[in-house]
């Protein structure tokens, strides 16, 4: 990813001049270090060496600077639409995404809530990017306008969600060995949470990686064996994460493999587990 420009970048271009893309650069830098309730137009001002009533005229309000510093995170998550394998295509932009909070953990509460506080068509451009080349990777992939939307919306929901557990702090004593003392589970009484003070191994050793993977998992092949494209037939079923190709039986295929590996996550509905209905006598 190339770097963000930064209010160096002005001085050495001669003009000093700074522009908007330095103004929520050095915005974003501000939230990296201290979090975005430290930003203010006094604060950035103190950073860009700016009186601070100049730099409303890139952001005319702290609501239009968060929206600056969203879109100047997204404009580094870059789509595929031309990828012929859209699912593919889709992990590969959920990585990425992950990638990115992880970078700008402070960020993620803005990536989350900013949209729910502007509406669609005043957002800016920059947000709006991954928006469009998702819906036409999605269309190419013989998907109706409709169904490639609340794919988008699925993916981007599960995201997330998924960001904002991982992010949280659940270690309460790290120099504890015990994984019980460690989260401080050793306060709920045993009696009333006996299976989430049981799993305190499992919460402690947390995987964000692996967790997103048998997420996507679940997603794409749902989303791959319920929605029709366009035309008829069903898009091609998303490839087995690699993981999955490893641990493969010689001759079982994907589809006997899934009903397997479903039930390894969690129990989910399946139309064999309904009893037949009882005839009438």
């Amino acid at each position: 990813m190339p770097p963000l420009p930064t209010v160096r970048d002005a001085v050495h271009n001669g003009d000093g001049k700074i522009t908007r893309e330095q103004v929520f650069a050095t915005a974003l830098e501000i939230i990296d270090r201290e979090g975005a309730d430290a930003l203010s137009m006094r604060r950035l001002g103190a950073a860009l060496g700016r009186d601070p009533m100049i730099l409303y005229r890139r952001a005319p309000s702290k609501a239009a600077l968060l929206d600056g510093v969203v879109e100047t995170v997204l404009a580094q998550l870059k789509v595929d639409p031309a990828d012929p394998d859209w699912a593919a295509q889709l992990r590969a932009v959920a990585r990425d995404y992950r990638a990115l909070a992880l970078t700008h953990p402070n960020v993620v509460p803005l990536l989350v809530t900013r949209p729910l506080a502007t509406p669609l068509a005043l957002r800016p451009r920059g947000t709006l990017r991954p928006l469009e080349d998702l819906l036409v990777l999605l269309t190419r992939a013989g998907f109706s306008g409709s169904d490639a939307l609340h794919i988008y919306r699925a993916l981007f929901g599960f995201l997330n969600g998924h960001l904002l557990n991982e992010l949280q702090e659940l270690v309460e004593n790290p120099d504890e060995t015990d994984d019980l003392l460690r989260l401080g589970l050793n306060r709920l009484p045993p009696r009333e949470f006996p299976l989430l003070r049981s799993l305190a191994h499992a919460l402690a050793c947390y995987d964000g990686a692996a967790e997103l993977e048998r997420g996507l998992d679940i997603l794409l092949t749902g989303l791959a064996t319920t929605l029709t494209p366009v035309g008829g037939g069903r898009p091609p079923a998303p490839a087995a994460h690699p993981a999955d190709d490893a641990e493969r039986e010689p001759g079982v295929s994907e589809g006997a493999l899934w009903p397997r590996y479903r039930a390894s996550i969690w129990r989910l509905p399946d139309s064999r587990d309904v009893p037949p209905p009882v005839q009438a006598g």
